[in-house]
């Protein structure tokens, strides 16, 4: 695995933190998850940025979007006891095959 797809899996896990950091900063009024929520943004644009300089862009963000959308769900199924249902799970699955996808596009693209 080469460092940009090690960063955007970096990126992603930041991403799933960051917006669950956003909840807690109550419409940014607490001072301390308001500066967590902050320092995440900027931490999650830096590292995938340097994704970005060796994976595709359109690869490279979709990839972020969809480990950050997953992640974010999942949590909040786990920890904050959101809905869980059928066609949300294979709605997520749905986002699992794409990712999947788009790293096997990404990697048969770069041998050719």
């Amino acid at each position: 695995m080469s460092i940009g797809w090690i960063a955007i899996v970096a990126a992603g896990v930041l991403e799933i933190a960051w917006a669950h950091s956003i909840r807690l900063t109550e419409g940014f009024t607490k001072l301390l998850p308001t500066v967590v929520c902050g320092a995440l943004t900027i931490a999650v644009l830096l590292i995938l940025n340097v994704a970005m300089k060796t994976v595709p862009v359109g690869t490279a963000y979709a990839v972020f979007v969809g480990i950050g959308a997953l992640g974010t769900a999942i949590v909040g199924m786990i920890w904050l006891h959101e809905p869980v249902s059928p066609l949300r799970s294979l709605a997520l699955a749905l986002i699992v095959g794409g990712v999947v996808l788009l790293r096997l596009t990404d990697v048969n693209t770069a041998t050719t």
